[in-house]
């Protein structure tokens, strides 16, 4: 018995995406477009953004072609990321099927908020229960600064809708930003004793050409400083498919304040996750330029096991830390829209 018990476990190994640091990458953010209908500082470079051609998007066919090669991994968690991906055609029924599947245990959607509202509905009835909303200001015309778009109201009308409906948790994402939203910080805090919102703080990421530069970080003991004067962070303890954010509470308030460091205070030791892009790239870390191609294998007749090699190749690849953590970092030179965040 003893015996056959080591032979499941050595088989389960072999069948499961674990890297050279022992990490499990059970988690998969699948980009589905590169398109957005904002235009933020941080993400954005001036001028035009290049967009991909339709003819280089995976399919979704393809997408869950991946996904279920990747169940067989161990991939049991799944996140929709864009660009926006409520831009994208079919979106909804994509989400729908993804659901659907029993041995995916988490399904869930990041949007900018814009056509939350009109969608809400439709996208809790595909089975979906948590949604990220990315807001970075509370404040009208400061949010059309940000976003290059007049839409907060929109946005802030998509949020109440899903409240009313029922997801849970809405986590409403902010990058926090040196003398653009800073001085929102405590209004953005407040939220978390009104709502039973995920309030999480992100430090600002040097990802692609973007109008925002380094000096406008502000990193999270610094934010978490300044959250403390709404009254005393209880910690929170982090479930077994919970991210990487440091969950904290204060005391009688519905919602939660989470601090999201990549940089201040890494966690790539606990770091479960691959990043699929629109045009078909496996990436194991988001700070990272490195990545392995799925769409031209998927394109010329590939077959499950060359699929797999991929999956497997790009997680032996993974790095034990992120290209920012050290003393000659660079900037990640692709753009945050084509990555997926």
């Amino acid at each position: 018995m003893a015996t056959q018990n080591q032979n499941d476990t050595k088989k389960m190994a072999m069948n499961s995406l674990i890297d050279r640091e022992n990490r499990h990458l059970n988690y998969l953010r699948i980009s589905i477009t590169d398109r957005c209908n904002l235009r933020c500082l941080y993400c954005a470079p001036d001028g035009r953004i290049p967009r991909l051609p339709h003819s280089q998007i995976l399919s979704y066919e393809e997408i869950l072609r991946l996904v279920n090669i990747g169940i067989g991994l161990g991939i049991s968690k799944i996140r929709i990321t864009g660009g926006e991906p409520l831009v994208r055609k079919g979106a909804i029924d994509l989400l729908r099927r993804l659901t659907a599947i029993p041995q995916l245990k988490d399904v869930s959607l990041t949007t900018n908020g814009v056509l939350l509202e009109a969608n809400a509905q439709r996208i809790f009835d595909a089975g979906i229960r948590r949604i990220n909303v990315s807001l970075d200001s509370l404040q009208r015309e400061r949010y059309a600064h940000i976003t290059g778009y007049d839409m907060f109201d929109r946005v802030w009308a998509g949020i109440q809708r899903a409240h009313e409906i029922g997801f849970a948790p809405i986590k409403i994402n902010i990058v926090a930003m040196r003398g653009i939203n800073d001085d929102e910080i405590i209004d953005f805090g407040k939220l978390s004793l009104t709502y039973p919102f995920h309030i999480r703080f992100i430090e600002y990421m040097p990802i692609g050409n973007s109008r925002t530069r380094s000096r406008d970080q502000i990193l999270a003991p610094e934010i978490q400083d300044r959250i403390q004067a709404l009254g005393e962070l209880i910690p929170v303890e982090n479930g077994q498919n919970d991210g990487p954010a440091r969950r904290f509470r204060i005391a009688g308030a519905p919602g939660e304040i989470g601090f999201i460091s990549a940089l201040s205070h890494h966690f790539c030791d606990r770091c479960n996750r691959l990043r699929l892009t629109a045009d078909g790239k496996l990436r194991a870390c988001l700070l990272s330029d490195h990545y392995e191609p799925f769409r031209e294998t998927l394109r010329n007749g590939g077959t499950d096991e060359q699929l797999i090699n991929i999956f497997k190749t790009a997680v032996s690849k993974k790095s034990a830390k992120h290209q920012l953590c050290s003393d000659d970092s660079q900037p990640v030179r692709d753009q945050m829209q084509g990555i997926g965040g």
